[in-house]
């Protein structure tokens, strides 16, 4: 029996591909078996190489690190081989990965009665060992050595300054093959490095170093990813940030113009505005609620604790009220390619220094005459006084936002996907408030930080002035406009059909943590 075993065992180990097949019941997919086969073949003989594997998201990333793990582990069990795993948080991402790793032994025809586990966080085989680590920045993991290999997972979550001090040295005095996991985001990352880096090695001595697998390379094994795919697309739009870099591995950029001409253009509209509200059509209000300069911050400016939190200066007085009145269109959540619904701007209303004894009775005037389905209001700072008002006026009529750097984040991402995906149409002529808010828009820029949180921060910079006359740009009709996105939870569908409330997906639930 023992040799039976050891005569399996050895042809099994021959290729990764029959060993997950054949002892884990796992067929790997095409654009997963060169990874592998790469990555093996670099730690068989000790070539060193630096790779990059960029997969988009659920396609099957995490499931084949730990297949190489196992491989691993039992491949190099009669030698003092030492693997390192990193994740960048260690709740969830590396319990993840561990608890993913232990599935994979414990189910594995082979490795089920062969492993153990010390210290909560080394799993072995033989004399073969892998360490689970944190790649945070306030982890403490100087020391440790990777003999074999180095993997660091959502490399582009990773601080560059952290893997530079603490995590590189690990491979530093083996020359341990690293590879770098994760998936695109901003040109600033560190898994966006080190593939630059290894397409120039690539280059000079032709040996792939870089994978970098689309939903299109997916889709093409897996129908259902696809159309999971279609749907984030018809949801967000194909030049969304999200789905460019989550889905097809496109970098964007970390800095730069939130709105394109490419995007204002998908904001015009043909219809008219208006003075009045139709009947029997629905209406909502979008106010972004200014007052004095408040030196406490709130996160809504472009840097945290910015006076206002606006990214406007204390040499202005008074921020500016803006109103935006978007009809809302429901007729298109039974559209099959949209589902969602769709909003027009059908007016708008600027004030600026107005006290707020005024401003309420102006706002309550404008909307005894509009009867808005929903008032959405920013509620931060000044705003929490005029929306209260408002709430006990209109019972169950209006939603208080607060500002905060992950509020406005999220804000952002969302209004967004509603502007990509067609769903907001501005009115046609434009008048002057409309003209004064694409210069907004044209001077608003976003900076997103790097983390596992991609947030964005979103603003016209303090100080902006427009080069055509001189005058300070502000961002009070964005910001108003951008309160849409608040709506899209607020809508109920047309019929009185049961409202199916889908399960969560991993876009969505990246967008909710900005």
């Amino acid at each position: 029996m023992p040799d039976t075993f050891s005569h399996c065992l050895k042809r099994l180990l021959r290729r990764i591909e029959l060993f997950c097949r054949h002892a884990s019941g796992l067929t790997l997919r095409s654009y997963q078996l060169p990874v592998a086969q790469t990555v093996i073949r670099s730690c068989l003989r000790s070539m060193g190489l630096s790779l990059v594997v960029l997969f988009p998201r659920q396609s099957g990333k995490n499931e084949l690190q730990a297949q190489i793990f196992a491989y691993l582990l039992t491949l190099f069990s009669q030698t003092q081989s030492e693997m390192i795993s990193i994740s960048p948080t260690f709740k969830p991402q590396t319990l993840n990965a561990m608890r993913r790793l232990q599935r994979v032994l414990e189910t594995n025809l082979i490795t089920r009665t062969l492993w153990r586990k010390e210290s909560g966080y080394i799993y072995r085989i033989g004399s073969a060992r892998i360490f689970f680590f944190s790649g945070a920045p306030e982890s403490n993991i100087v020391g440790a050595t990777a003999s074999t290999l180095l993997s660091i997972d959502e490399a582009q979550d990773i601080q560059i300054d952290k893997y530079d001090k603490d995590i590189a040295p690990m491979a530093a005095s083996t020359n341990a093959t690293r590879v770098f996991w994760g998936t695109a985001w901003t040109n600033n990352t560190l898994l966006a490095r080190e593939m630059r880096s290894a397409l120039e090695a690539q280059e000079k001595d032709g040996i792939q170093r870089v994978f970098r697998i689309t939903a299109d390379d997916v889709a093409k094994e897996v129908p259902a990813y696809g159309a999971f795919v279609q749907e984030q697309i018809r949801r967000l739009g194909r030049q969304n940030p999200m789905v460019k870099s989550q889905f097809f591995c496109e970098e964007i950029d970390a800095q730069g113009g939130m709105f394109p001409p490419q995007r204002l253009a998908l904001m015009q509209g043909a219809h008219p505005p208006q003075f009045a509200p139709i009947p029997n059509h629905t209406y909502a209000f979008l106010l972004d609620v200014g007052g004095e300069i408040s030196p406490s911050p709130s996160g809504r400016g472009q840097g945290e604790g910015t006076p206002s939190g606006r990214g406007k200066g204390e040499g202005r007085e008074h921020d500016s009220t803006a109103l935006t009145i978007v009809e809302i269109d429901r007729s298109t959540l039974d559209d099959p390619l949209i589902k969602a619904p769709s909003y027009r701007i059908v007016r708008r209303q600027l004030w600026t220094g107005t006290s707020q004894t005024a401003l309420y009775a102006l706002i309550k005037a404008l909307a005894d005459t509009w009867q808005p389905y929903q008032i959405v209001i920013d509620a931060t700072g000044i705003g929490a006084g005029i929306a209260s008002f408002l709430a006990k006026a209109y019972p169950n009529q209006v939603t208080q936002f607060t500002f905060n750097a992950a509020t406005k984040s999220t804000l952002g991402w969302r209004f967004l996907s509603i502007i990509d995906t067609g769903r907001l149409k501005d009115y046609s002529p434009p008048d002057d408030l409309q003209k004064l808010f694409t210069t907004q828009c044209t001077f608003t820029s976003y900076d997103i930080a790097t983390g596992p949180d991609k947030r964005i921060k979103w603003s016209v910079p303090e100080g902006t002035r427009n080069p055509a006359d001189g005058s300070l740009v502000h961002d009070d009709l964005v910001l108003s406009a951008a309160l849409v996105a608040v709506l899209d939870d607020l809508i109920l569908p047309l019929t009185g059909e049961p409202l199916i409330i889908p399960a969560s997906d991993p876009l969505e639930d990246l967008s909710h943590g900005f």
